[in-house]
């Protein structure tokens, strides 16, 4: 079977295949159809295999910098850490806050609302909100976080993982032991027939290279013999084992008599336990007493605040549709497997707009944002063949969601030719604000209608409130749609991060090549924008070269160092990504000039030192 899965299945005749006494053999209906799922080839992993060590050496040295350097640092390190959280060092808290403002100025306080924007149909407004973390329990109730984020979980008792119930099929059929199983244990004798003996099965478990290797929890390879006595005494009592997946829930049964049947784990083939409810928000209690009443989430999404401030917003302003608000906050979500970095984190922070505009005009808003978000990353820096603008395909879109476009980075940690998403671009129609005045909509209708429970009533009730609009220019007035792109704040700084990592060659103090660790970070989003040496700590170059640093200081976040030998110190700012080094030598004491290393290209020039600030200032904005 080439190490693939044969999947049993007669749809004609109540014969399946069943499982004799040892040494005999299990066979199948002769219209058994044998099913197989489709496999990658081995020449892709050839063909990908070295870029992708190369990327992971990448990402090792990225992360070794980062907490070498003071970017990132794993939460509560001296505990031993908790999976899913990272904090910020000091230039990554610098880095992480020049990106959020450069989105918030470039998106919203620089926006021009009286010109036509580039792209755009016409002219819009932009304003802003900070909401709150914690908000009333029916707001995700009828936006459907409350059911969506929901999940049934297993654990497995022998390796401790967590995992999707509805996945778990899909997962032993993919699963290295189960195919290794299939292809050593299972025949085929003619064109829809299929058999298995009891003594290959003891064979695979008892082999090193096989069942303990692959499936070391698996019940029948810890204790073959009492496991395979329970299939021999349920064959005496006229068992007939249906399918595969029947069959592996026996081999994974060591007491039978105490647990019944169990399902297998597909990572180590450990015993699962049964489903239980997982929800991805995380709970808590307002108030004294911890009850049902007094239960709130912490929100998984910052734009759920925005939605049901719209009528706020109107009422409070001048701003006028078609127009966006804008928030960045922090959002939670209770990720099983928390990985990559902080790719996946289960606390992380949004970047979010919900722009409303008239149904008629949605289509060429939506194109407008998904263009305009797209350049916005290559103007910082993301641009090649890293970065793409992929659209979504029909099966990928919310039932909400009329046109759904990710901005993907290829971050280094991925298998080759794969991509990460940075921002969602996702032209949500009205059913935001129709489900926080109506009540939760039922996805399988379309149109989208209210979801009823056995009563006949809302299963979520609306707020009632009307959160239309009317338009004061033509009194026509209707349910604004929505326009969402949606960022991350964290994983655009890991992109940056990705993106500015170079290893080149450069010369030492002693004219022997060495090679430069360099983050190259876009000038307006590096940490530090300038650092500041004296050559030497005598002959008043250091009261020179503080008085610099003092004058840069009050307009951007600044470095003196006079520790070590300059060329060491350059070297030290390469790492952190600071894009110019301000020299104060020999000849500043006799013409007043200083010199400015520029961190790429590594060219230097001279400058008075009243022009210094000027000079940066105009580099960096």
């Amino acid at each position: 079977m080439a190490g693939r899965i044969a999947r049993l299945a007669c749809h004609r005749c109540p014969q399946r295949a069943g499982i004799l006494p040892y040494n005999t053999t299990i066979r199948a209906c002769p219209r058994t159809i044998l099913r197989y799922p489709a496999t990658e080839k081995d020449g892709n992993t050839q063909r990908f295999g070295d870029v992708q060590q190369k990327s992971l050496m990448e990402m090792e040295k990225l992360v070794s910098l980062c907490k070498r350097r003071g970017f990132l640092f794993q939460s509560s390190e001296i505990y031993g850490g908790i999976n899913g959280f990272w904090d910020y060092g000091p230039l990554g808290v610098e880095l992480k806050r020049n990106i959020k403002a450069a989105w918030w100025r470039d998106m919203v306080t620089a926006h021009d609302e009286l010109a036509v924007s580039s792209g755009a149909p016409g002219t819009y407004e932009m304003t802003g909100l900070d909401c709150t973390i914690i908000m009333h329990p029916q707001v995700w109730k009828v936006s459907g976080h409350y059911d969506l984020f929901s999940d049934m979980m297993q654990t497995c008792r022998q390796c401790k993982k967590l995992m999707r119930a509805d996945h778990v099929p899909d997962m032993l059929r993919e699963s290295a032991w189960v195919q290794s199983f299939t292809e050593h244990c299972v025949t085929t004798d003619s064109p829809g027939s299929l058999s298995c003996e009891t003594a290959s099965v003891l064979s695979w478990a008892k082999t090193r290279k096989l069942g303990r290797k692959l499936a070391p929890g698996l019940a029948v390879v810890r204790n073959p013999e009492a496991t395979l006595a329970w299939l021999t005494e349920d064959q005496k009592n006229g068992l007939q084992v249906q399918e595969l997946s029947q069959l592996l829930t026996y081999l994974a049964t060591e007491h039978k008599d105490q647990t019944g049947l169990q399902t297998p784990c597909p990572h180590c083939g450990g015993d699962l336990t049964e489903p239980r409810a997982f929800n991805l928000m995380f709970e808590s209690h307002a108030g004294a007493l911890q009850s049902e009443e007094n239960r709130v989430f912490l929100r998984p999404e910052t734009a759920q605040g925005i939605f049901v401030n719209f009528k706020n917003v109107v009422d409070s302003t001048r701003v006028r549709v078609p127009f966006g608000i804008a928030q960045v906050g922090k959002s939670f979500r209770n990720e099983i497997t928390p990985r990559n970095f902080t790719f996946r984190s289960r606390e992380f922070e949004q970047m979010e707009i919900e722009f409303f505009c008239h149904p008629d005009n949605s289509s060429a808003w939506y194109q407008y944002w998904r263009q305009r978000r797209f350049q916005w990353y290559q103007d910082l820096g993301l641009a090649g063949e890293r970065l793409q603008l992929r659209d979504h395909d029909p099966d990928e879109l919310s039932h909400y969601s009329t046109g759904t476009a990710d901005i993907e980075y290829a971050f280094p940690f991925l298998p080759a030719g794969e991509f990460g998403e940075l921002e969602g671009i996702a032209h949500r129609g009205d059913f935001d604000l129709r489900s926080h005045m109506e009540g939760k909509l039922d996805p399988d209708t379309c149109p989208l209608e209210v979801e009823k429970n056995e009563d006949g009533k809302p299963k979520y009730k609306g707020s009632g409130r009307d959160l239309t609009y009317r338009d004061d220019l033509t009194n026509e007035r209707f349910t604004p749609h929505v326009i969402e792109p949606s960022a991350g704040a964290d994983r655009a700084t890991l992109a940056f991060l990705c993106e500015a990592y170079t290893e080149d060659q450069q010369p030492d103090e002693k004219g022997k090549p060495q090679t430069r660790v360099v983050m190259k970070f876009h000038p307006r989003i590096a940490p530090l924008k300038a650092a500041v040496f004296p050559l030497v700590k005598k002959d008043g170059m250091p009261e020179i070269a503080k008085d610099i640093y003092r004058a840069l200081k009050k307009e951007f976040p600044a470095f003196y160092d006079e520790k070590g030998a300059v060329g060491r110190r350059y070297r030290r700012q390469d790492e952190a990504g600071t894009p110019y080094c301000i020299t104060v030598d020999g000849q500043t004491l006799t013409d007043h000039t200083v010199t400015i290393r520029d961190r790429d290209s590594l060219q230097q020039w001279r400058v008075p030192v009243a022009d210094v600030v000027e000079e940066i200032s105009q580099r960096v904005r």
